[in-house]
């Protein structure tokens, strides 16, 4: 079967990189499926999870925003942050996620309030990554 070379970047580094047989990801437009084979693109990411197939196997990747670019053979993700849900310290993300509930309740100015329900979001879909590894 064909496959993609899909490669997760970061600003501190390569996350991922391997050849896989599809790429599913949240971008702002909505979920994208991709092929080998498929147009080049260019979309904005959603905070989300990756899932990377090959064969039987699929891998997550959480990923908080960033950048997908899809060539034919080709795929790669400009993250601003990326965790593989080996990588995940799950105990950090769950008080990152009390965190960020505490900030919401507290009822900040605008600003606060904006960024408590990213940090949420985030913790939520590194839990939730984690907790779908098998």
């Amino acid at each position: 079967m064909k496959t993609l070379k899909v490669s997760i970047v970061t600003p501190d580094g390569p996350v991922y990189s391997s050849n896989v047989e599809m790429v599913s990801t949240k971008a702002k437009s909505g979920e994208m499926g991709i092929l080998p084979g498929h147009i080049p693109t260019v979309a904005p990411l959603e905070i989300g999870a990756v899932r990377l197939k090959d064969g039987g196997n699929t891998e997550l990747v959480a990923v908080s925003g960033g950048f997908l670019e899809v060539r034919p053979q080709e795929v790669t993700i400009l993250a601003q942050t990326a965790e593989t849900a080996a990588g995940i310290d799950i105990d950090r993300a769950r008080e990152a996620k009390i965190r960020a509930e505490q900030r919401i309740e507290s009822k900040l100015d605008d600003i606060d309030q904006k960024r408590a329900e990213l940090a949420l979001r985030r913790a939520i879909n590194r839990i939730n990554v984690y907790e779908r590894r098998f």
